[in-house]
């Protein structure tokens, strides 16, 4: 009952800082909360997607203004601000729709856009308005189908758990006869 109420209290604040940051991971348990009751699948899913939205064009601004200075700090990141221009060059409008599917480039790729004084911030707006809406829908929508597959699981494994129990001791009776035996022969 204590956790219920947490997660229906604070369960859409965690969804939308989780999705603003990353995500990915909130977003399935978002789901999955969802389906056992204590959340909103599309409340969820529209959380997100403001979640994803804001955070993305933030990101982007920040590459806008300040991106080439951040990145100078770290220059670590540099491998895969290589990657992110070379998948610009390759896929250029998908990848501002479908960078937050890529692991491991959710936050930098939307900085680096920006840096790209040849990507329009109206353009970006737009993509990544698409993308956060795809986005949301999904990650949440496997989330909550997630939690029918578990459901099915357990309800599938009540259904046998009588049969597991008799083989289970049936296994713990055959060892301890099978010891048994052994130790009368010495």
């Amino acid at each position: 009952m204590l956790i219920r109420s947490f997660v229906e209290t604070y369960g859409y604040y965690a969804l939308l800082a989780g999705t603003f940051l990353e995500g990915e991971t909130i977003l399935l348990i978002g789901g999955f909360v969802a389906h056992m009751g204590y959340l909103n699948l599309p409340v969820v899913m529209l959380v997100a997607f403001i979640g994803s939205f804001s955070g993305d064009q933030i990101y982007f601004c920040i590459g806008r203004l300040k991106g080439r200075e951040l990145l100078s700090r770290y220059h670590k990141l540099e491998k895969r601000v290589d990657r992110v221009h070379c998948l610009m060059e390759r896929y250029h409008d998908l990848i501002m729709v479908g960078f937050r599917f890529v692991y491991g480039l959710r936050i930098l790729t939307p900085v680096v856009l920006g840096m790209n004084k040849g990507v329009k911030t109206l353009r970006f707006f737009v993509f990544n308005a698409i993308g956060a809406m795809i986005w949301s829908v999904v990650i949440s929508s496997a989330g909550y189908f997630f939690g029918y597959a578990i459901e099915n699981l357990i309800r599938t494994v009540k259904h046998y758990e009588i049969i597991v129990l008799f083989v289970i001791a049936g296994i713990v009776m055959a060892f301890r006869a099978a010891r048994r035996f052994r130790r009368r022969e010495c």
